[in-house]
C-alpha cells in the first residue's frame, strides 16, 4: 500500500479509535498496522492514568472492532485487531507522552546532534515551548526541541 494511502488509512483508524474509547478515561497511545493481504496485524496500544487493564484491551477491541467492520477501514480481506498497554518502556511520540512521565528517566534518539550527539539518557526535568529539559548529569540540562526527536522511549529502572 502506497504510505499516503497507508497514512490515510491510520488516521481514520486513530479516529475510529479516539471515538471507541470516548467517555472511558482511555486513550489511545499509538496504532501501527502491518503486513499485507490476510496476515495484517492493527496494534492498537491504549492507555490511562494508573495502567491498563484486561477489561481496559477487551473493551476496546469490542467497541473498535466493531467501528472498524462497519466502516470497512482496514483495507483487505482480513485483519487480525491487538489492542493492549504500551508497556513500561513505552514509546514517547506525543506532547501528552512527555507530560505523562515528567521527573523519570527516558531515552531519546534526535535527527540531528546536539553539541555532538544524538542519543540522549537522562530525567525528563520539563516540556516547556515544544522543548525537552533533559537533566543527563548532575546539574547538566540538555534542551531538545520536539522536532528533533526521532524516537524517545521510557527507560525502565529496577
Amino acid at each position: 500500500m502506497p504510505a499516503v494511502q497507508e497514512t490515510g488509512v491510520l488516521q481514520t483508524i486513530t479516529e475510529l479509535g479516539e471515538h471507541a474509547a470516548a467517555g472511558t478515561g482511555i486513550e489511545i497511545a499509538e496504532i501501527q498496522l502491518r503486513g499485507a493481504g490476510k496476515s495484517r496485524l492493527l496494534r492498537v496500544y491504549i492507555d490511562k492514568p494508573g495502567g491498563v487493564t484486561h477489561a481496559d484491551c477487551e473493551l476496546i477491541s469490542r467497541r473498535l472492532g466493531k467501528l472498524l467492520d462497519e466502516k470497512d477501514a482496514v483495507p483487505g480481506d482480513s485483519y487480525t485487531l491487538e489492542v493492549s498497554s504500551p508497556g513500561v518502556e513505552r514509546n514517547l511520540t506525543k506532547p501528552r507522552d512527555f507530560e505523562r512521565v515528567l521527573g523519570q528517566k527516558i531515552r531519546v534518539a534526535l535527527q540531528e546532534p546536539i553539541d555532538g550527539q544524538t542519543r540522549f539518557e537522562g530525567k525528563l526535568a520539563r516540556l516547556a515551548g515544544g522543548v525537552l529539559e533533559l537533566e543527563t548529569g548532575p546539574e547538566h540540562i540538555v534542551r531538545i526541541p520536539l522536532g528533533q526527536v526521532q524516537k524517545a522511549r521510557l527507560k525502565f529502572e529496577w
